[in-house]
């Protein structure tokens, strides 16, 4: 399958590998498409950074076991009164599914599957006092969506990203640019060592030069410190114009930018504007 070609469904893929729903033989796919394709692998690298942001942002909950009492009481009730329905088929075990979505984003698809069982046991007439009882627990459901949304609004707009590589197309820096902070943020992905007298230093590579016109030069971004994640300030107009983004090995402190780099480029990787 050509992913690249789809690029929804490369989002969707993406998405529900970071989340974990994706699994077994689709999963080990999908693993073997993102070390042969750069495409693929950066996808899944930002859905994962996105989940990371989101952990941070919403404590773990889980619904309580009084929760579970009452779904199988409702449950035991409504087979005795009407056989009939007991034909339907582990519907507790897709009410436990769609809850266990209750962390980061995956709230508000739980929120949808209990809403839709809700108005389908409506429209039966048969359940309504149980979905009155049900419809306490979604109502609560309800006020924590309204506040994983506003969490989510302060999340941050991934605008760009790249994946900077070793000579081996090893994946050794994840890069994303925040638009709304106007933040550059790295995150390193190898073990790589720059070395106490030696410093990894961010450039900004030049495009294809016009035709009559000489090639630019590397315009630095900024000198990287020796955490596992760093965060530049960088121009969004700048950032829009930058095709690749290469980290060189220079002395400690960095060079000036006006020369471009001094010592070896280690990695770099092209710059992608993204719309996940």
């Amino acid at each position: 399958m050509n992913l690249i070609n789809k690029p929804q469904l490369l989002d969707q893929l993406a998405a529900s590998y970071a989340l974990g729903s994706l699994r077994g033989g689709a999963r080990r796919r999908f693993e073997a498409l993102a070390q042969a394709s750069l495409t693929v692998r950066t996808a899944g690298l930002l859905w994962q950074e996105r989940m990371a942001s989101l952990n941070e942002l919403q404590a773990a909950q889980a619904p309580s076991e009084n929760v579970w009492k009452r779904i199988q009481i409702s449950l035991a009730t409504q087979q005795q009164k009407a056989p009939g329905l007991a034909a339907e088929p582990g519907l507790l075990a897709q009410l436990r599914s769609s809850l266990r979505l209750w962390r980061g984003v995956g709230l508000a698809g739980a929120l949808g599957t209990v809403a839709a069982v809700l108005v389908g046991v409506s429209q039966t007439g048969q359940w309504r006092n149980e979905a009155g009882a049900l419809g306490t627990q979604v109502s609560q459901l309800q006020g924590q969506v309204s506040q994983l949304n506003g969490q989510l609004q302060a999340a941050p707009a991934i605008a760009y990203v790249a994946v900077l590589t070793d000579d081996k197309a090893a994946a050794s820096l994840l890069a994303t640019f925040d638009a709304k902070s106007g933040k550059l943020t790295l995150k390193r992905l190898g073990n790589f060592a720059e070395g106490a007298d030696k410093s990894l230093q961010l450039w900004a590579l030049p495009g294809q030069p016009k035709p009559g016109q000489s090639a630019g030069a590397p315009k630095s971004l900024g000198v990287l410190g020796s955490e596992a994640v760093i965060r530049l300030v960088a121009d969004g107009a700048q950032v829009s114009q930058v095709p690749a983004l290469a980290i060189s090995l220079e002395p400690k402190g960095g060079v000036s930018g006006e020369a471009g780099p001094s010592g070896p480029v280690l990695f770099k990787g092209e710059l992608i504007q993204t719309a996940l």
